[in-house]
């Protein structure tokens, strides 16, 4: 390095260490609500509002769990959404600014700078914290302003019970629910969602049928119904199945019918892959081997698809043996795999 190199690298540090200090805290600004009684108790009453605004949130979005109920109209889903949406937000936000508010105006806001310690302090040291938590509460005035208190807890009680009414309608235990389906001796197959029949002869080698029981369009609980019983039909060559003995009965000429419902998380399983005979969960790739009773060959899917067994009646059409012999769906806690 040369000499000027030098004196220039030395100059530049002079001038750091004169202009580069530290600039200490900046001057305390007091706030109205610190001068004025007056300004002091409007924040009071603007913290208290906000958290009443939450407990008001929080009461419309059960108001609308019951006053919007979802059906088949896909319209009431996006009003019952809507309004809970909008109750739960209110409850939510009413906390939050009515906190932050709390914090700005009428909590102390004096700058405090302390060195940090690893070690354990003393026992003086710990009583003077717990003197320390009981000033930073006795300034707060959390103990002494009953109004933003008692509202606060009205709301912290409030905004969790939206919540617990929405999982509240999740439904009983899959144990019991899935177990049965609409699908019984005789329940005729037919295409979704048109509810025709289907016959036999009209499902060609290669070809894919979405298959709901027949009634099911006429049932009150359609939704409900479906998401269990949703089946997909597929033939192929009868040369291709590798069916178990037990289950050698449960198909037709080729003609096979599994749960549209992935058992891994649920999702719709409607991706078929005819030169290779695969069923695709589009979710998570769980794949399955429609040759081989929908064994899984890929993906986080833990057992296979279950199997509808089906015969034929006497006019062609393709009917269900019975129900599902197996739950329907993500495997569940209790299932023995």
């Amino acid at each position: 390095m040369s000499d000027s190199e030098h004196n220039y690298g030395a100059g530049l540090a002079v001038i750091a260490d004169e202009a580069i200090k530290n600039p200490g805290l900046e001057p305390h600004r007091v706030r109205m609500t610190d001068k004025s009684a007056k300004h002091e108790k409007t924040a009071s009453r603007q913290v208290a509002v906000l958290f009443f605004l939450s407990i008001a949130g929080s009461a419309f979005a059960i108001f609308s769990y019951f006053a919007f109920p979802i059906n088949e109209d896909l319209g009431t889903v996006r009003i019952s959404t809507l309004m809970l949406g909008a109750g739960i937000t209110l409850g939510l936000l009413g906390i939050g600014f009515g906190a932050v508010h709390w914090a700005k105006t009428l909590m102390p806001d004096a700058e405090v700078a302390e060195d940090r310690h690893q070690t354990r302090g003393s026992d003086e040291v710990r009583a003077r914290a717990i003197e320390i938590v009981k000033l930073a509460d006795s300034e707060s005035g959390f103990s002494r302003r009953k109004l933003i208190r008692r509202s606060l807890y009205g709301a912290l009680v409030f905004f969790p019970l939206p919540a617990i009414m929405l999982f509240g309608d999740l439904g009983p235990n899959p144990a019991d629910t899935l177990r049965h389906t609409m699908w019984k001796k005789g329940t005729r197959l037919t295409k979704d969602p048109t509810g025709t029949p289907i016959k036999a002869s009209d499902v060609t080698i290669g070809s894919v049928f979405h298959v709901i029981p027949e009634g099911l369009n006429e049932s009150a609980h359609k939704l409900e119904e479906k998401a269990k019983a949703a089946v997909l039909l597929v033939r192929l060559d009868p040369t291709d199945l590798k069916e178990a003995d037990d289950r050698k009965t449960w198909s037709y000429d080729g003609i096979v019918a599994y749960s549209k419902i992935c058992t891994h998380v649920g999702c719709p399983v409607a991706l078929y892959e005819q030169r290779s005979h695969h069923l695709l969960c589009p979710c998570h790739q769980s794949t399955f081997d429609v040759t081989e009773a929908c064994k899984v060959i890929f993906g986080p899917a833990s057992r296979p698809l279950p199997q509808l067994p089906i015969a034929v009646d006497s006019e062609g059409y393709l009917i269900a043996q019975s129900d599902f012999t197996e739950p329907v769906g993500p495997s569940f806690w209790e299932r023995q795999i």
